[in-house]
């Protein structure tokens, strides 16, 4: 940003000051919003009903003793007119003070111009807030959008400027309140109580992902950002509640992608006496409701392709997936076979890796990407498992646990749990081992949880729903940053074409 673009408009404000008007005032005694304005224009034009609106003006078109401008409130415009004989000659001398970016109140009538727009012809106005930097440059005509500001890194970083600039944008948070208050709607009709569990934690647990890690200062003692809500909310089962669970933001210290952001917002519910058959057919119709809800059909197209989840979601077993992909029946072949099956498709395999962490390698690699339409990925290897219950009909090797893929991304996750004591004491303790092995994601021995499960954990369902992938279907989003407010970013390496568009910014005033 060229710095004397911002001084002529921080001159301004000594300009205004020196008029008598403060550029930061405290309130405005606002009537309506410019929707409801141009919700009941034609009977307010009617009555000479006098309105007073407020908002950030988008464009203005000075010509001579009368001015045109639009401002925005909450997304939407509304056309000013000012004429000087109406406001006086004072106040329009403020009026040619303003900029684009800055925010005004104003008081009028309605009216219609000669081509037909509704409008506030405008009796007087207050400067609300002064902006001293020049907004980059959207042209607009008849509804159309050019030139809009398209950066996506600099509409991530700024994303404050992006709700001014691109309107689908404030739509798209829109849909993730849609989704996020159809979910607890869900959960809440069906008898769940929502609760809150910490965020610090002494232990982290209940995923197999790296941590962050802080200090606490009076304690003297490391603490972690959660990985998952999972350990504290089975504690509220063993205390009595049959029905939890909460929405809220985990930390991961892993990489960033399209899909990856190190916090993001994951609802986990948890059910006494019921198992994860039940949790299956319960998933599907909060994706069904909430889907309904952000987009109004239950079939459209997302990421390239035709979805329908009006149509039972497909439940398929993990290994017979793996077996149509590539031939291996990955629970009775040599491991030795599955290990150069990888090798082919140049996979690194960890020293650790067990035959249940190869089977894991090769639906990642082979069959992940090939699920399009919504499936239940059900009974997976117990290795990778140390919190689901063994599957009742193969209590070796597999345990009852499903995810759920959509266009071969994986948007929830979901055990019987493990409630038998010595179990889950005995899987701790082969993850420790995985843990000395090199496993840096495999979980930590948390000897409270373990305690709390000792006194009488009922036998449940437990399901994670990672919220910002539904609601990038929901929106229609392609990435994870383009559904959350504020995305990490990488840090800024200069600031290349502030200058350009702030120049070209002020050209349009």
């Amino acid at each position: 940003m060229r710095p004397e673009l911002i001084q002529t408009r921080i001159d301004k404000i000594a300009l205004l000051r020196e008029l008598g008007v403060e550029p930061y005032p405290y309130r405005f005694d606002r009537t309506h919003t410019a929707a409801e304005v141009l919700e009941g224009f034609e009977g307010r034009e009617a009555s000479g009903e006098t309105v007073a609106v407020a908002g950030r003006i988008l464009a203005l078109r000075p010509m001579g003793k009368a001015a045109f401008a639009h401002i925005q409130d909450s997304g939407q415009k509304i056309q000013l007119y000012f004429k000087k004989d109406d406001v006086g000659e004072d106040a329009y001398k403020v009026f040619k003070l303003l900029d684009l970016g800055d925010i005004i109140g104003v008081r009028g009538t309605c009216i219609r111009t000669r081509t037909g727009e509704p409008s506030i012809a405008v009796q007087s106005f207050d400067l609300l807030s002064k902006s001293i930097r020049p907004l980059p440059v959207v042209k607009e005509k008849e509804g159309q959008v050019f030139d809009a500001w398209q950066d996506t890194g600099e509409r991530y970083r700024r994303r404050y400027l992006d709700l001014v600039l691109n309107p689908e944008t404030r739509r798209v948070f829109q849909a993730r309140a849609d989704v996020i208050r159809t979910l607890r709607e869900s959960l809440d009709s069906r008898g769940f109580l929502e609760v809150e569990t910490p965020v610090l934690q002494a232990i982290y647990g209940g995923a197999m992902a790296r941590p962050f890690m802080t200090h606490h200062n009076a304690l003297d003692m490391p603490f972690f950002l959660r990985i998952a809500l999972e350990l504290p909310l089975k504690k509220l089962l063993v205390g009595g509640f049959d029905r939890v669970y909460e929405l809220s933001r985990v930390f991961r210290n892993e990489g960033m992608d399209r899909s990856h952001n190190p916090e993001f917002t994951m609802l986990e519910f948890y059910w006494a006496y019921a198992d994860y058959n039940e949790a299956m057919d319960l998933v599907e119709t909060m994706f069904r409701e909430s889907l309904a809800k952000a987009r109004g059909s239950l079939q459209f197209e997302w990421n390239g392709h035709a979805l329908d989840f009006e149509a039972p979601f497909a439940r398929k077993r993990m290994v017979d997936l793996i077996q149509e992909q590539t031939g291996l029946d990955v629970l009775n072949d040599p491991e030795d076979a599955l290990r150069a099956k990888l090798k082919e498709r140049g996979v690194k395999i960890p020293e650790f890796a067990e035959r249940g962490h190869l089977i894991e390698e090769l639906f990642d690699e082979f069959v992940e990407e090939t699920l399009i339409q919504p499936t239940f990925v059900t009974d997976h290897p117990r290795a990778i498992s140390p919190l689901a219950k063994v599957h009742r009909k193969d209590k070796e090797q597999l345990v009852e646990r499903y995810e759920l893929f959509i266009c071969g991304m994986e948007f929830a996750n979901a055990f019987s749990e493990l409630n038998d004591p010595i179990d889950q004491r005995q899987r701790f303790e082969d993850q420790a081992a995985l843990r000395e092995k090199g496993d840096d994601e495999a979980q930590v021995l948390d000897e409270d949880f373990l305690q709390s499960v000792e006194y009488g954990m009922p036998p449940a369902a437990g399901v994670g729903i990672g919220v910002d992938r539904l609601v990038m279907i929901a929106a229609d989003g392609y990435s994870l940053r383009d559904v959350l407010l504020f995305p990490h970013m990488r840090p800024e390496e200069g600031r290349a074409g502030d200058d350009e568009e702030g120049e070209a910014a002020e050209e349009g005033e």
